[in-house]
């Protein structure tokens, strides 16, 4: 017999754990399952060693303001993002209120946000950026300073034996926040499993068909064992990171025609030396190389897992044709249809800045990783610092173009999406999944509103044409999610 579920979510990561999270607030009365063909949860994107935890809300990231041609530089997309980032924190704020979260130091940290640039053309241009950004509400208290000796008691590590006469600027939020979406998918979904959700690990879906009555009828296969099984859902949830596409392809809606990805992976410098991580709290951003996707922006970050505190830098890219770290190495070959193929033929011949940076990166050999690392910390050492492998991205290809952002493929009829892309990802998962609710259950929408209001008590107002409301909403929050500028 088949069994049967409302609401299927395939892959165990932060998007089905904030999706799972919000469904269950709505319908409690729903079935809800979740597939992870791993072993465990959270081993993918949302591990905490796999992202930069930057808790995203564009303080420091650079690639959400860049210079126009004409030298002006425009705040909407950072303020977009920073709203959005503002809903996540309600929820978890909301989350910990209810006992639903552990303590907030489990996986959200009080960790300054900052950005360092070098040379006359980038300190005129970071310049810029604060003066646009300092009278903005969701910005408020942003800091700028050429100053060595200020810049030295935001960050030691930057200014040790820096050359003088080098130009340099930096800015800083003292209200940044370190998360560890590992840790906040686990406790998520461990919630859920208690309040009844069916949580399978090690299952693997093979194939996703529309039946004639609406549902789906998704065949899957269990790793250990290998023996096969199918269950209909009225509503299937692709968060399965790289592998949406391949899965969204399998389903042969026509909304997922025309999309590719293009993989890259990254790597990471580490060090938990006390002596180093001492001198360093704080999330420190720069400008990325030429050719280089968004998504390598180079920063030396503090990171809290599992209540040990490290020092990453990076990333470095790195190149493998799976979509995924534990994918297959067939991935970018598979993916090709007669829909895409004239689409990845142009990103290939339009990208090859691209192409040249990732091969400089893969010419990289520790020494000169380090060496990287020097151009933010001067005073580093070869051996204080070790490699560790970071996650896959796989970048979303669509119209000729390689796109560095998120995006929601659903179905016409509302009855399947998925979620493509990397960056902002996880810090933006509550505003990314209300938008996946809204649009998949519009009939039901507007009666879940109340009780969304009750997780987010924002929803729908901006906090940043509202001063008043901005600086209570974050006061709110930090101090619900024992944060501390």
């Amino acid at each position: 017999m088949t069994e049967t579920v409302d609401v299927l979510l395939i892959g165990g990561g932060i998007m089905s754990a904030t999706l799972g999270t919000l469904i269950h607030e709505l319908q409690p009365d729903w079935k809800i399952a979740v597939y992870e063909r791993l072993h465990d949860v959270a081993l993918e994107s949302s591990n905490a060693w796999n992202n930069a935890g930057t808790g995203h809300a564009a303080l420091c990231e650079l690639n959400y303001m860049p210079e126009g041609p004409d030298g002006s530089v425009d705040p909407a997309k950072a303020i977009s993002i920073n709203e959005q980032f503002q809903l996540s924190r309600q929820l978890w704020s909301t989350l910990v209120e209810r006992g639903v979260l552990d303590a907030p130091t489990t996986f959200i940290n009080s960790t300054p946000h900052m950005t360092f640039v070098r040379g006359e053309k980038d300190v005129a241009y970071l310049k810029k950026r604060y003066e646009a950004l300092k009278d903005q509400p969701l910005f408020a208290g942003i800091e700028y300073s050429e100053d060595s000796r200020v810049i030295n008691t935001w960050a030691p590590l930057l200014m040790q034996k820096r050359r003088k006469g080098e130009p340099f600027a930096a800015t800083r939020v003292p209200a940044g926040t370190d998360v560890d979406f590992g840790a906040l998918t686990h406790q998520l979904i461990d919630n859920l499993r208690d309040a009844g959700m069916d949580v399978v690990k090690n299952r693997e879906v093979r194939s996703l068909k529309k039946q004639s009555d609406g549902t789906w009828l998704v065949k899957y296969r269990n790793s250990i064992g290998r023996a096969p099984g199918q269950v209909r859902a009225r509503f299937v949830f692709v968060g399965a990171g790289g592998w949406a596409l391949k899965l969204l392809q399998k389903s042969g809606i026509d909304e997922i025609k025309g999309y590719g990805c293009f993989p890259i992976g990254g790597q990471w410098l580490m060090t938990s030396d006390p002596a180093i991580v001492q001198q360093h709290k704080a999330k420190v951003y720069s400008q990325a190389s030429v050719g280089a996707p968004p998504m390598s922006v180079p920063h030396l970050d503090t990171r809290v897992v599992d209540g040990e505190t490290s020092v990453l830098f990076g990333p470095f890219a790195t190149f493998s044709p799976k979509f995924l770290k534990n994918g297959s190495w067939w991935d970018i070959v598979g993916q090709v249809r007669p829909s895409n193929l004239g689409s990845m033929l142009k990103v290939a011949f339009t990208n090859f800045p691209l192409i040249k940076y990732l091969v400089s990166e893969l010419a990289k050999n520790h020494r000169r990783k380090v060496d990287s690392l020097r151009i933010f910390v001067p005073t580093a050492k070869d051996d204080d610092w070790t490699l560790l492998q970071a996650g896959q991205r796989a970048q979303v290809m669509k119209g000729g173009k390689l796109q560095f952002g998120t995006e929601v493929v659903a179905a016409k009829d509302g009855s399947i999406a998925g979620l493509l892309g990397a960056s902002p990802g996880a810090s933006t998962a509550v505003p990314i999944m209300l938008d996946l609710l809204q649009r998949c259950f519009p009939d039901q929408y507007p009666d879940w509103e109340p009780t969304l209001r009750d997780l987010i008590p924002t929803l729908g107002q901006k906090l940043n044409t509202d001063p008043a409301l901005a600086e209570e909403t974050m006061a709110e929050t930090a101090e619900e999610l024992q944060l501390t500028a």
